[in-house]
């Protein structure tokens, strides 16, 4: 049902790879580019979160320079909250999270106008395994060509 369909109505990158992460060393996104997108939806997926005081701190960021030398924090009328969020100015905020989140989802989305946009990930008093893999969710400019020709 093409009504229904979001597999061929949507684009998929890798975020970041899953890994275990054992102290506070940031994970960063590949970067995004954003030329063929219209909106961005990072989807921060976690596992087993084993320190029990460790935090976790989002910040996105945006440039229009592909290595992001540019790279400038994205002002929260450029992001869309995780739903169900009680903060609607604070996104960042409301995808950030504790050791006691484990197996869950957090997301976060991109609306604004830059080229390209990265997620960084900072964990603080982490010295446990923290499972952690994103992935970038687009919504392309065009429909994909369903019948590959």
């Amino acid at each position: 049902m093409i009504g229904r369909d979001l597999h061929n109505r949507l684009s998929y990158q890798r975020g970041a790879s899953p890994a275990s992460t054992t102290d506070t060393t940031a994970i960063v996104s590949q970067t995004i580019d954003m030329a063929d997108l219209l909106g961005l939806e990072w989807v921060i997926l976690t596992g087993s979160l084993a320190d029990a005081d460790a935090t976790f701190t989002v910040l996105m960021e945006e440039g229009d320079v592909s290595d992001m030398s540019d790279a400038a924090a994205v002002a929260d009328v450029d992001m869309l909250p995780t739903p169900n969020s009680v903060s609607s100015t604070a996104p960042e905020a409301a995808a950030s999270f504790t050791f006691a989140a484990d197996d869950s989802v957090k997301t976060i989305g991109y609306v604004g106008i830059k080229r390209y946009v990265r997620l960084t990930i900072t964990p603080a008093a982490n010295s446990g395994a923290a499972l952690i893999a994103v992935a970038a969710v687009g919504l392309p400019r065009r429909r994909a060509n369903v019948n590959g020709s």
